[in-house]
C-alpha cells in the first residue's frame, strides 16, 4: 500500500476493480488471426511482442492500494517488471476459439500490471493467434485498442491518430505541491475569486446531484415491468466460451443505403434478430421478448491528456426481438438509438457508469459486489462496438487477418457481444457462460443467417419500387 500517487484510478475504473470476482473477471479481451509466414512465426511474434511491451510504459503499471482517499487504488510502474510474466507461447491449437475460452476465463494477476498476451499456434502450421487481455480498470476498448496497436509492427503506427499521440504521455506525471507553484504576487487575486468559485462549484454540485436522480429515475423505469429471456441469465459458474462470426461490411452498407439509420443500428439490429433465431431453434421462443441492451458509448477525447482508464457512458436499448419482420426490427432500434442521441450520453439508464463518479471511493471497495448483482437487474446483454483502424496491421510481418473483440460477463448474465470493422469486413466476437449457453456456435450460425435475412428483405422492398424507366 502507499500513500500517494499521481495518477489514482478514476472512480469507474475504481468500480471495474473493485466488482471483479473469480466467477467475473474484469478484463477485456481480443483475439487477433495472422497469416503464418513460416513454422517459426508463432515463437518469432511471441519474442517480439516480449520486447515490444517493456518499451510502452502504459503496460508496466499495476494497481495499488493508496492511503488516500480512504479506499482508493492508483497505477504505479512495476518495479522489476518482466514482459515475459505476462507473453506466453503456447503449444499448437487446433481451435482458437476454444483456447480463447479457457484463457479468457483465467482472472488476471491482480499483483502485476493486468494484462496478458497469449500467443496460440495453429496446428496446421499456416496461422496463429495472439489473444490479448487487458483488465477493464486499466483500459476501455479504445485503450486497449492503443495498448494492442503500440506492440504491432511499425507500420500500425499509421493507426488513428489518438493511438500514436497517447504513448509519449503513458508516464504518470508527477505533480509538486501546489504550494511550491504558488507565485505570492497571485495571492490577492485568488482570495478575491475564492467567493465566485465557491459558487459555481456549489452550482456545478446542485446540476451533478441533479443529473444523478435523473440517471437513477431513468434506471428505475427501465427495470419495471421488462420481459427477458432465461437463455440470457445465468448462475455464475466462472467457465467461458467464446465465438466469432465474419460478415461482408458490403452488405451491413446495403441495408444501411436501403433501409436507413446507421451502421451500428444495422449490427445491434442483427444481434436482435439473431436472438429471435437462436430462442426459437432452441425452444425457447422469442414472443413477447423484449431484453435491454446496453450499448457503451465513450467520451474519450482524441489527444486526452490522461489517456489512462475508462470514459465511458452509455445507451439502454430495448431489442425487438419479438417482432417477426426483420426491417421493423431495424427501425424500432434505429428509432431508440435515435432517442438516445437526441437525449445525449450523460442521461438516461444507459448512463448508470456516471454514478461511479458520485460514489466514495471506499463505497466502491466495500460494496462493489451489490453494485455487480444489480448490473443483471439493469440490462440483459451487452452489446458494444470497438473501434480498428482501417490499414493492415501485421506481427512480425504476418498480416493480421482476422480480430475478434470479446466483452466481460457482467454478473448474472450468459451472453455478451462485441464487434468491429476491419478491412471491410465486420467481426462479431461473442463470450458466453460455456454451462449456459453450450450452443454458442448455433447463436454464432443465426448471426450469420440474420444479416443474409436483412438483406433479403431490402432486395425484396427494392424489387417493388417501380422502375421509373418502365412507364
Amino acid at each position: 500500500m502507499t500513500s500517494e500517487s499521481s495518477d489514482l484510478l478514476a472512480p469507474l475504473d475504481l468500480a471495474f476493480w473493485s466488482i471483479e470476482s473469480a466467477e467475473h473477471p474484469m478484463h477485456l479481451g481480443a483475439l487477433g488471426v495472422f497469416t503464418a509466414d513460416s513454422p517459426s512465426a508463432a515463437a518469432h511474434a511471441a519474442e517480439l511482442l516480449a520486447a515490444r511491451a517493456a518499451a510502452v510504459p502504459g503496460l508496466r503499471l499495476r494497481i495499488r492500494r493508496v492511503l488516500l482517499p480512504l479506499g482508493g487504488a492508483a497505477r504505479h510502474p512495476a518495479p522489476g517488471f518482466d514482459p515475459l510474466d505476462h507473453v506466453r507461447l503456447a503449444a499448437p491449437v487446433r481451435d482458437f476459439h476454444a483456447a480463447a475460452g479457457a484463457l479468457l476465463q483465467q482472472p488476471l494477476d491482480r499483483d502485476r500490471p493486468p494484462w496478458e498476451a497469449h500467443v496460440l499456434p495453429g496446428a496446421d502450421g499456416g496461422s496463429f493467434a495472439v489473444l490479448f487481455k487487458f483488465h477493464h480498470a486499466l483500459a476501455d476498448g479504445l485503450r486497449a485498442l492503443t495498448l494492442a496497436a503500440a506492440v504491432m509492427d511499425p507500420a500500425a503506427s499509421t493507426a488513428p491518430t489518438a493511438v500514436r499521440a497517447a504513448h509519449p504521455r503513458e508516464h504518470p506525471q508527477e505533480h509538486p505541491p501546489w504550494w511550491r507553484a504558488l507565485d505570492p504576487r497571485e495571492l490577492p487575486g485568488l482570495v478575491a475569486a475564492v467567493p465566485g468559485r465557491a459558487a459555481s462549484a456549489a452550482l456545478a454540485a446542485v446540476g451533478d446531484a441533479g443529473r444523478a436522480l435523473g440517471i437513477g429515475a431513468a434506471v428505475a423505469r427501465a427495470t419495471w415491468g421488462t420481459r427477458s429471456s432465461a437463455a440470457l441469465t445465468s448462475r455464475p459458474t466462472g467457465t467461458r466460451r467464446t465465438a466469432g462470426v465474419l460478415l461482408d461490411l458490403d452488405d451491413v452498407h446495403r441495408v444501411r443505403k436501403t433501409a436507413g439509420g446507421t451502421v451500428n443500428d444495422v449490427l445491434i439490429t442483427v444481434v436482435a434478430g439473431a436472438l429471435r433465431r437462436w430462442l426459437d431453434e432452441r425452444g425457447d421462443g422469442s414472443d413477447g421478448v423484449a431484453p435491454r441492451a446496453l450499448v457503451p458509448v465513450s467520451r474519450r477525447r482524441p489527444r486526452a491528456a490522461h489517456p489512462q482508464g475508462n470514459r465511458l457512458s452509455g445507451y439502454l436499448v430495448r431489442l425487438p426481438v419479438d417482432d417477426p419482420a426483420p426491417l421493423a426490427r431495424l427501425a424500432a432500434v434505429r428509432a431508440a438509438m435515435d432517442r438516445n442521441k437526441d437525449a445525449g450520453p450523460t442521461r438516461g439508464a444507459g448512463a448508470v457508469a456516471l454514478l461511479a463518479d458520485h460514489v466514495p471511493s471506499l463505497g466502491h471497495r466495500v460494496g462493489g459486489r451489490s453494485l455487480a448483482h444489480a448490473a443483471r437487474l439493469l440490462f440483459d446483454v451487452l452489446v458494444t462496438s470497438v473501434p480498428l483502424p482501417s490499414l493492415g496491421l501485421a506481427l512480425g510481418g504476418c498480416p493480421l487477418t482476422e480480430v475478434y473483440p470479446f466483452a466481460p460477463l457482467a454478473h448474472g448474465q450468459a451472453l455478451a457481444v462485441a464487434v468491429s470493422t476491419y478491412r471491410g469486413r465486420v467481426h462479431y466476437g461473442l463470450v458466453a457462460d460455456a454451462a449456459a449457453v453450450p450452443d454458442l456456435e448455433r447463436l454464432a450460425a443465426c448471426v450469420r443467417a440474420e444479416l443474409a435475412g436483412l438483406v433479403a428483405a431490402c432486395d425484396d422492398r427494392t424489387s417493388l419500387i417501380p422502375d421509373p424507366r418502365a412507364t
